[in-house]
């Protein structure tokens, strides 16, 4: 099945700046909303605390909620409107970790139906530890730093048949990481760094696919994360596991147009980089279209349909397929032009 003819000629390179400049200001405002927020607002899996969930039978005014709260020790809690304001359901969160069981639970369901004269039901109670938070935090960022470390390893071995170079290189990194982590520094500036090193690393090697597929996938990930602090939406476990299926999906589409460009190479040797990388876009336009279209069919509806609880995770879904279909076109292709240009030097 083909959406759009294998005889499409758009310039794709022909609009790089443009793309490049669009790529930095997003970028940039991405970090420039962390800064102002004081990084990505932690969910209580990485936080710690206290999360509860409520339902009322009629509308109810937060205020009302807050005063019940603090009449049993939870004054300094904040409270949101969770699903559809018809719904009548708020979350509770609370920096301090409350003992659960009925006496817990009891003594919230009386305080609220007296501060606000409606009838509450406690729909679940979510508590984490600190120290768990903490131990979540550094798990899930080590999960998204060996993940892209594994991928320049493949990357590299498919593409350009170093396997051993691209394998020594991943695990001096991982030793590295792993022993300045057991002199106890900041684990996202020590993975930021070690990244950052990479990519040093890979431009000296001359891994230039391994390259372009990393610096696409950062370039995701950062944007994924602007747009959750822009939105004020907090970060979670399942959020953690949108950014790695978002890693997974652009990956994917970054290997199949790597796949074209290398056969074309082959093909057509003789004509300059700029046309190979543009006939090789074309050529897989068609499969590229259908399957952005086909996932976000599949996540919008989870969006719209799926409810509270998976809502942040189809929204960073989303993001992820729209912004992951453009890094593979407009980051990840050019950056084989940055290694011509210094070939050419």
């Amino acid at each position: 099945m083909r959406f759009i003819k294998t005889e499409t000629h758009i310039n794709f390179i022909g609009k790089k700046n443009i793309a490049f400049y669009l790529s930095i200001a997003c970028i940039a405002i991405s970090f420039l909303s962390l800064i102002i927020h004081g990084g990505p607002r932690l969910g209580i899996d990485f936080a710690g605390g206290s999360l509860i969930q409520i339902k009322f039978t009629s509308a109810t005014r937060i205020d009302d909620i807050k005063s019940g709260l603090k009449s049993v020790g939870l004054g300094k809690s904040s409270v949101q409107q969770f699903g559809e304001r018809a719904d009548n359901e708020f979350l509770i969160r609370t920096e301090s970790t409350q003992r659960g069981g009925e006496g817990f639970t009891s003594n919230i369901k009386k305080a609220l139906a007296s501060s606000t004269g409606d009838q509450v039901e406690i729909r679940r109670i979510e508590m984490v530890g600190p120290q768990v938070g903490e131990d979540l935090k550094k798990k899930a960022l080590f999960a998204m730093f060996y993940a892209l470390l594994f991928i320049t390893i493949y990357i590299s071995g498919r593409f350009e048949l170093k396997w051993m170079l691209s394998g020594v290189v991943a695990a001096a990194l991982i030793g590295a990481v792993y022993i300045f982590n057991l002199f106890n520094v900041s684990i996202p500036f020590l993975i930021g760094a070690a990244l950052l090193v990479s990519l040093v690393v890979f431009w000296f090697l001359e891994l230039k696919f391994a390259m372009g597929a990393i610096v696409a996938l950062i370039h995701d990930v950062i944007i994924t994360v602007g747009l959750f602090s822009i939105f004020d939406k907090e970060f979670t476990l399942p959020i953690i596991a949108a950014l790695l299926t978002i890693i997974g999906y652009s990956l994917n589409d970054t290997i199949i147009v790597f796949d074209r460009i290398r056969e074309n190479s082959r093909k057509h040797h003789k004509k300059p980089l700029e046309f190979i990388i543009n006939r090789s876009i074309n050529e897989t336009l068609s499969r590229t279209i259908l399957t952005s279209l086909t996932t976000l069919m599949v996540v919008v509806t989870l969006f719209v349909m799926g409810g509270g609880i998976i809502h942040d995770f189809a929204f960073a879904l989303i993001i992820g397929v729209l912004v992951g279909t453009y890094s593979s076109i407009y980051v990840a292709s050019p950056i084989l032009l940055a290694w011509q240009a210094r070939a050419k030097k």
